[in-house]
């Protein structure tokens, strides 16, 4: 593929190539950039929040009323089963609603008790101008969602760079924020090469950027964006641990293992890819998990690409070269990668610190709780976690000692629109969703009267 069609929609089912997009031209990209600025000045400015708010509502509406459609649009992008994808776009109508309903509060002045002097002070949070989003392919519709949804409630302007292999879903979602009553430049997609990428960094007219995607090309997002003095907010990869160390009922935290790995065919950047379990729990866990997780290879999705699929295998080729032992349903065909398990990956192999990001778990092995807090931080990434013990106590001391920006206990699918997400380590820095979310790129003003 040349890149003048470096955007294009490859159907991983079949390897077809359905449509190509090409990219912008650097006039193209200028365009954008200046759409923004106007509507930062124009459109955000002159404009409440309670009017902001009404917009994203009806940003939500639209999501809910064309759900099945742009479902479709993403099942056919990257492979993604199609009750998943509705569910995504659902999701991202609650986030867009979530910060219609709370902007106002979010949003409101903040008084400050003074310690001394008269008069007054409060801070007040404004728009810092136009952020570029670079955004990946495995949550087409979310990820944007939990950047675009705050900062529009905010009044900062949105120039959106999305995955290459997403150019349908993109186009889809810049006709979506025009039908909403969205002002030229509030909301502009661009199907930016790389290079354009990092020109839009590096412009003046650009206040901030936020990034998900590979944990090198966030080092290269913030490197530049560093260069230029931009706040960055990074999502980066994750090695999620799923730690069991005692259970009522193990049948139902080996569903949550599987619902939690497998999630999107195990591309999610939080799923609980490595499960750490206690000796006296190991070998009960390990066989009705292996047998669950086989089980799932009919009607299995592929992965988002060929290429992804094949950097999977390589990955489990050198972990079984390195001394793991792999359980699976079958070979890799194209873009298909069968479900599996590894076992007896040693923590000091250099396999065992990297993201696999597929449908391949990897189980392990404690005997004490120190050791399983041990090697559930023996990982660069630092995303989220999961916990799942019947001591109560214990849950909170665990969740107290992980290296992660979140720990969920004994239970999985417990995201939410009003809570955090962001990680630690290498798994980038930020907030997005919730309150924290939308206070990444405000301008929290300080106006301070000597007297009223």
């Amino acid at each position: 593929m040349t890149d003048k069609h470096l955007y294009a929609v490859v159907d991983p089912a079949t390897g077809e190539l359905v449509e190509e997009y090409p990219t912008a031209t650097d006039a193209a990209v200028d365009a954008a950039l200046d759409a923004a600025v106007n509507a930062h000045a124009q459109w955000s400015k002159q404009t409440s929040v309670a009017q902001r708010a009404q917009l994203l509502s009806t940003v939500a509406k639209l999501h809910n009323e064309r759900s099945q459609r742009l479902a479709e649009i993403i099942h056919r992008e990257m492979g993604k089963p199609l009750d998943q994808a509705v569910a995504e776009v659902e999701f991202s109508a609650a986030i867009y609603q979530y910060y219609a309903d709370n902007a106002p509060t979010f949003l409101a002045d903040e008084p400050i008790e003074l310690l001394e002097g008269e008069g007054t002070a409060f801070v007040r949070r404004q728009p810092v101008g136009v952020l570029l989003g670079i955004m990946p392919w495995n949550y087409p519709y979310y990820q944007v969602a939990r950047f675009a949804a705050p900062n529009l409630a905010l009044g900062n302007t949105i120039v959106l760079k999305h995955a290459p292999q997403c150019p349908e879903s993109a186009a889809a979602l810049q006709q979506l924020f025009t039908d909403a009553g969205y002002p030229e430049g509030a909301y502009v997609n661009v199907y930016a090469t790389n290079e354009q990428a990092a020109g839009i960094i590096a412009d003046s007219r650009v206040r901030g950027v936020s990034f998900t995607g590979s944990e090198r090309a966030g080092a290269e997002v913030a490197e530049k964006a560093g260069r230029s003095l931009k706040k960055v907010v990074l999502e980066l990869g994750g090695s999620d641990p799923f730690i069991v160390l005692s259970t009522d009922d193990l049948d139902a935290t080996v569903d949550a293992a599987v619902e939690t790995r497998f999630e999107n065919t195990g591309q999610a950047c939080n799923a609980g890819k490595r499960v750490i379990v206690a000796d006296d729990l190991h070998d009960a866990f390990l066989e009705k998990f292996t047998e669950k997780v086989l089980a799932m290879a009919d009607g299995l999705a592929p992965l988002s690409s060929v290429a992804a699929a094949e950097r999977l295998e390589e990955q489990v080729e050198r972990a079984t070269a390195e001394g793991a032992t792999f359980v699976s349903a079958g070979q890799r065909a194209g873009a298909y990668f069968p479900p599996g398990v590894l076992t007896g990956v040693s923590p000091a192999a250099a396999s065992a610190v990297e993201e696999l990001f597929g449908p391949v778990a990897t189980v392990y092995r404690v005997a004490s709780e120190d050791e399983a807090v041990e090697l559930a931080n023996a990982t660069p990434y630092g995303l989220g976690s999961y916990v799942f013990t019947t001591d109560a106590e214990q849950a909170i001391r665990v969740a107290d000692q992980i290296d992660a920006g979140m720990v969920f206990v004994n239970g999985v699918g417990l995201e939410g629109a009003e809570l955090p997400f962001g990680g630690v380590k290498r798994s980038g820095f930020g907030r997005e969703l919730g309150r924290a979310g939308i206070d990444e790129f405000a301008n929290k003003k300080l106006i301070r009267t000597a007297r009223t």
